[in-house]
Order: C-alpha cells, then sequence, then structure tokens
C-alpha cells in the first residue's frame, strides 16, 4: 500500500538459522525467549515473531507445549502482536511445522512461498567450535537439503488455519515467490491486506543489493497494488542497511537475532532490543514514527490479542 507514516517493526528473536555455538546472547530456554521478546516489544516492536528451541541443546522445535511456556508470559507482559512460526526448520515435515499456529491460533503466523535451496552451510567458515552434535551436520547437511514449500504445502497450511482467522506474515525469497503469493490471492484462499515480508542476503533467494529490493518493491506493487503492505528483513549484515532502504522507500522492517546476530560491524547483539533500537532510532532519523501494537493491529486487520488460544 502507499508509504504509511507508521512503520511497523518486528523482531524475529530466535530463530532456526543460527546455533547456539553461534553466539552466547542467543535465547534458548522459554524464560530466555520470553524476556528478549518483552524487551524488544519495550524497545518499539509491535510485533514478534517466535521460534521455539529444546532448552538442552538449543535445537529447532515445532512442539506447541514449549511455545505454551513461554506465549503467555510476553502475552501478559506486553500488547504486543504475536507471530508464531510455520517455517520451523527445514528438517521438519510440514505437519509438525504446522503445529503452533494450528492450535494456539496467534494474530500472525509466517508461512513461506516456496521451496528453495536454503544455504547455511557457509556459517561453517566462521564458526569451527559447536558445544552440541546436531549443530555441525545441522549446517553441513544444508548444501543438500531443500526447504519445502509446494503449492499443496502452502494451501495446506492456509486452509488448515482458514477457522482461527490467523493473519501470515507471507515470506518472499525471490521474485517467484511474489507470484504465488498473487496466485493464492486471486484463488481467494488468502485475503487482502496481504503483510509481504520480503527476504534479502540467504543463499538460494534473492541477493541483498539495492536492485534487488527495488525489484521486490516494484514487483509487489504491480501484483498487489493497494492489497498489501510490505516489510523487509535482511540476513546477517544486509540487516540495517536493508531495513533503512524500507523505511525510505515507505516499507516496514523486521530485525532480530533469528536474522542477524549483529549490532554492528565485529559486534554481537546482546539482545533483540538493541537491534530494535538501532533501527528505531534510524527510523526515526527519517522523521517516521514507529507503530504500536495497535495500530499494527488496525493497519493489518488483526483479529486482536485475546482472540487467540494461549
Amino acid at each position: 500500500m502507499a508509504a504509511n507514516r507508521k512503520v511497523i517493526i518486528t523482531c524475529a528473536v530466535t530463530g532456526a538459522i543460527h546455533t547456539p555455538s553461534m553466539s552466547p546472547y542467543l535465547p534458548v530456554t522459554p524464560a530466555e525467549i520470553a524476556a528478549a521478546a518483552i524487551g524488544a516489544a519495550q524497545a518499539g516492536a509491535a510485533i514478534v515473531h517466535l521460534h521455539a528451541r529444546k532448552p538442552g541443546d538449543g535445537a529447532p522445535s515445532q512442539d506447541p507445549n514449549l511455545f505454551r511456556e513461554f506465549l503467555p508470559k510476553i502475552k501478559a507482559a506486553t500488547d504486543v502482536v504475536i507471530n508464531l512460526t510455520t517455517g520451523g526448520a527445514p528438517t521438519m515435515t510440514v505437519e509438525e511445522r504446522l503445529q503452533p499456529a494450528l492450535q494456539l491460533k496467534p494474530e500472525v503466523a509466517s508461512l513461506n512461498m516456496g521451496s528453495m535451496n536454503f544455504g547455511l552451510y557457509p556459517m561453517l567458515g566462521r564458526f569451527k567450535e559447536f558445544k552440541h552434535a546436531w549443530e555441525k551436520p545441522y549446517l553441513e547437511g544444508s548444501d543438500d537439503r531443500v526447504f519445502k514449500n509446494t503449492f499443496k504445502d502452502i494451501a495446506y497450511i492456509l486452509n488448515s488455519c482458514s477457522d482461527n482467522n490467523t493473519r501470515f506474515e507471507i515470506e518472499c525469497y525471490d521474485i517467484g515467490h511474489l507470484y504465488t503469493a498473487a496466485h493464492f490471492l486471486e484463488r481467494g484462499i488468502v485475503k487482502p491486506p496481504l503483510f509481504i515480508q520480503s527476504v534479502f542476503g540467504i543463499l538460494g533467494g534473492i541477493g541483498p543489493h539495492f536492485e534487488d529490493v527495488v525489484q521486490m518493491k516494484r514487483t509487489a506493487d504491480r501484483l498487489f497494488g493497494n492489497d498489501y503492505y510490505w516489510s523487509v528483513l535482511g540476513a546477517g549484515r544486509n540487516q540495517i542497511p536493508i531495513a533503512t532502504m524500507s523505511a525510505a522507500l515507505g516499507g516496514n522492517v523486521r530485525v532480530g537475532l533469528e536474522d542477524s546476530l549483529w549490532d554492528g560491524p565485529g559486534t554481537l547483539a546482546k539482545t533483540n532490543a538493541d537491534q530494535v533500537k538501532r533501527v528505531r532510532t534510524i527510523i526515526e532519523a527519517l522523521s517516521l514514527e514507529i507503530a504500536t501494537p495497535d495500530e499494527a493491529r488496525q493497519i493489518l486487520k488483526l483479529k486482536g490479542k485475546n482472540n487467540v488460544a494461549f
């Protein structure tokens, strides 16, 4: 949609890309995830995007019971919009990935718009020692792993959650994913306004250059017109530069330790709130305002925090 003066900040708190060995600040336990999400909300995030991890070794998990350990704490402490992953990790089945959103009925859930190579193995060149046995093979195996999101998978997730009134953060890692989103819009399986999250800098998806960002925006404008809101996430060191481009182009932004471990060159972010504060400073320097959670609900036409199952 046309540039709105209220910029929605999403914070992706922990994710499945990074492993606990990569940063001592990555939230792993339910208590850590809750504290990280609350801190991000207090710093200005209108939405928090949440994965879960096994407390013992930090491995990605889509066990709804783990989500139940931190979601009520976040809901009680803040008004933040909660967005649950249906992506989980590329090693999981689509049925496994769906369970938290299906059972807990959040206001927002993420949804990937296509199967893709999802290369994490270059991280092995930067990280040599690992705390847990699953970490190195998880990264190594990504050179021969397809993150599966077929048309059937996407329809399965959308149709399974249709009675929940959950809206989707529609994650598009390449131009073709925008056309897939348009396909499901034409079929009436997703309803406007769409919340399109363009992802830049993942090996296997579109690159992080300015021309890539503009191409994504121009294509989305042509496909969706006034029926969508646009947000971006940049992986790794691309996080803040791409967020700045989006804010300048009238879009919204996503930051967080799922997408980048850094708070400036060579400096690990100690909290998700650090990254939220950094991007908030940039947004406000552009004479823009950040959206509150309730403003984000109004913009995206969400069902409200009390209409969830946690």
